[in-house]
């Protein structure tokens, strides 16, 4: 019997993939209904995807859902992945096609297209040499230093770009600061900042338009609803409202869980909860590692859930309108704030599913990056934002909200961490703000109890979905076919 804490998207997969070796398979999750991160939230009407937006590396769900007896999940390539707009009134198109994308740059900006696609070129290259060993491999491992990838790594480390900052290298490709500032956004992907986190995170645009960015037919939360129906057809059980107490050991080794309560015997156990939060709660007999315990968490998010009067077609599905200075609003998030100016992402589904929204309206996923909760007054920062971010949407794309929200729910650290556990509501675990933090994020296998595993954002190789499916692989091959 295996039990999994957590219906997040590490805790799902992990299931499938057990489930088809033949383990019986029971997920417990604290909240009424799966998914933890990437779930979906109903207003009046408006259905909004409530956190993760953007979908990329399909292929890892396409591996769960192939053999499964039927599919309702269908996706389809984006062709414009993002409309960046600026303070100084360019908007530039992010087309997925590099070719098209360094011609948009080059056209709007003053960088070269010759420039973007040797960047596009480095970044698909440093992917593909450091995928194997810290994105789809148990680490730290010494074995997998051992394998042809690593030795190629280790001939050529001033590629792994780790000795300077994702700022920096943009810096050395790019002459125009929106430009850079564009490449600098991808640290916000794994909840980083890009003027302390290691140049080894220019490879995560390659993901999007090199190999490309995708959009679910029927929304971000069909990814969930796909996966829990492929797991119950395995076999796999759903406990929902279910808190796990503590996981329960004897001499080293996982013997159950305690759940709202009562024991539950399990030969194995896979946590897919925020490690913080588990090691303070759950694991509370078991020290966390001194060098994992000081780690930051990554930065969170204040969401605005607004249904829009209208249809707006300045907008599409995935849009940024910039800061005019991206230092100083990273540089309020250290200190605990917010930026008078933040960048704000907005994300509109009933751009392709009309049922989304009431007709002639939008449902409006309004987004700024935030520091996680150390006990701020979110009440106040959260309506100083909504300012803000009205007079910035009005400002730039000429879109007078104030009298077109119609509908209104909001998502802060707070509720995050409330919601999923994540400790102090980050969003992706630990923060890469240091070239070390490859190597320091907790490993899928417990050293000091066995049977016990670990899947998801906070662990390795960190948050978002992709990675978090592949902490799912790493588990499974932790397991022989029974």
């Amino acid at each position: 019997m295996i039990s999994t804490i957590g219906a997040g998207i590490g805790g799902i997969a992990t299931a499938i993939r057990l489930a088809r070796k033949g383990y019986q398979v029971r997920v417990f999750e604290q909240q009424g209904k799966p998914g933890g991160k990437l779930n979906e939230l109903r207003v009046n009407g408006f259905r909004f995807d409530a956190g993760p937006s953007l979908f990329t590396l399909p292929q890892l769900v396409d591996e769960l859902i192939a053999g499964a007896n039927t599919s309702a999940f269908s996706y389809q390539k984006l062709e414009l992945i993002t409309r960046y707009f600026f303070p100084d009134g360019t908007v530039l198109h992010a087309w997925a096609e590099p070719e098209r994308f360094a011609e948009e740059v080059a056209d709007k900006l003053n960088d070269k297209h010759t420039d973007v696609l040797r960047y596009l070129k480095e970044s698909r290259e440093l992917y593909e040499l450091t995928a194997n060993t810290f994105v789809y491999s148990p680490f730290p491992q010494l074995k997998n230093f051992f394998t042809l990838q690593s030795l190629k790594l280790a001939m050529n480390p001033k590629k792994l770009k780790a000795f300077e900052t994702m700022h920096e290298v943009n810096c050395k490709f790019f002459s125009d600061f929106r430009t850079i500032q564009l490449f600098d956004r991808y640290a916000t992907y794994n909840g980083s900042n890009p003027y302390l986190a290691p140049g080894t995170l220019t490879m995560i645009p390659h993901l999007e338009h090199n190999i490309g960015a995708y959009f679910p037919n029927e929304g971000m939360y069909a990814i969930t609803n796909e996966l829990v129906r492929i797991a119950e057809s395995l076999g796999v059980e759903f406990v929902y409202n279910a808190h796990v107490d503590k996981i329960d050991t004897r001499n080293s080794r996982v013997v159950g869980i305690n759940v709202n309560g009562s024991g539950v015997e399990s030969n194995y156990v896979v946590n897919n909860t925020d490690i913080f939060t588990a090691y303070q709660t759950m694991l509370n007999e078991v020290p966390l590692a001194s060098r994992l315990a000081a780690q930051q968490p990554s930065s969170s998010a204040l969401i605005f859930y607004f249904g829009v009067k209208g249809t707006h077609p300045q907008l599409d599905v995935h849009n940024i309108l910039f800061t005019a200075n991206y230092f100083s609003e990273f540089k309020a998030m250290e200190q605990g704030s917010i930026s008078d100016d933040p960048t704000v992402y907005i994300f509109i589904t009933s751009k392709r599913i009309a049922t989304d929204a009431p007709d002639g309206h939008e449902n409006w996923f309004v987004m700024i990056n935030v520091p996680p909760n150390t006990g701020q007054n979110w009440d106040e920062l959260r309506l100083k934002a909504r300012e803000a971010i009205l007079a910035k949407v009005k400002r730039m794309v000429g879109i007078d909200l104030a009298d077109l929200i119609v509908a209104e729910d909001y998502l802060d650290p707070v509720r995050i961490e409330q919601r999923t556990g994540s400790f102090r509501g980050s969003l992706y675990g630990i923060s890469s703000n240091n070239r070390m933090a490859a190597f320091n994020r907790h490993p899928n296998r417990s050293k000091n109890v066995k049977g016990l595993y670990f899947v998801g954002g906070s662990v390795h190789p960190g948050g978002g979905i992709p990675l978090c499916l592949a902490s799912a692989k790493i588990v499974d091959s932790f397991f022989k076919p029974l």
